[in-house]
């Protein structure tokens, strides 16, 4: 008896996108590991828990694609490139890294849609949800680096933020969560 109840078409693009996840991860190990090195030790913190994130998130795919029947296919993850040049490059490509995922999962709603496998379409709305707190994420940490001076930032300023990162939260507030009341 068949039971995979993926299209050929989501099973390869979800299982992609397993591999997406799982090359962010490799990408904010790479990144912190490089910020633990230059001594940015609450950058480094950060970016090891955004690590664990997104293999929950490949985990997560993973488990979506058994459960629907299909086959895993694990593949070679690519590498996540050199080190970055300094803290305001270390996020830029952070940002760069998860638009461009973002789109990645864009694409795969825009294809449950069109087969009109509500499903996959529902699960992949936690992940829309999921990027859009990480490009905020990421931008609101652009923002805190140009204030301490962008790619031109001093080592007291660098200190700073080092110090703020240890302590930023993971999770992001939407702009859908706000109201006048509470902004």
């Amino acid at each position: 008896m068949e039971t995979n109840r993926l299209s050929p078409t989501l099973a390869q693009a979800l299982n992609k996108q397993m591999t997406n996840e799982a090359a962010n991860a490799q990408i904010y190990l790479a990144y912190a590991s490089w910020a633990s090195e230059k001594g940015y030790d609450g950058i480094a913190n950060f970016l090891f828990r955004h690590a664990n994130e997104e293999r929950n998130h490949m985990m997560k795919i993973l488990e979506y694609i058994l459960k629907r029947g299909a086959k895993v296919v694990v593949t070679e993850i690519p590498s996540p490139g050199p080190d970055p040049a300094s803290v305001n490059d270390c996020f830029e490509k952070v940002f760069t890294s998860e638009v461009e995922n973002t789109s990645a999962i864009y694409r795969i709603v825009e294809m449950s849609m069109a087969e009109k496998d509500w499903a996959t379409w529902n699960f992949m709305q936690w992940f829309v949800k999921e990027q859009t707190e990480e490009e905020t994420l990421a931008l609101d940490l652009l923002s805190k680096i140009k204030v301490a001076g962008g790619a031109s930032a001093n080592d007291d300023a660098l200190y700073i933020l080092d110090k703020d990162l240890a302590q930023t939260a993971d999770d992001a507030t939407l702009a859908q969560d706000v109201s006048a009341a509470n902004p």
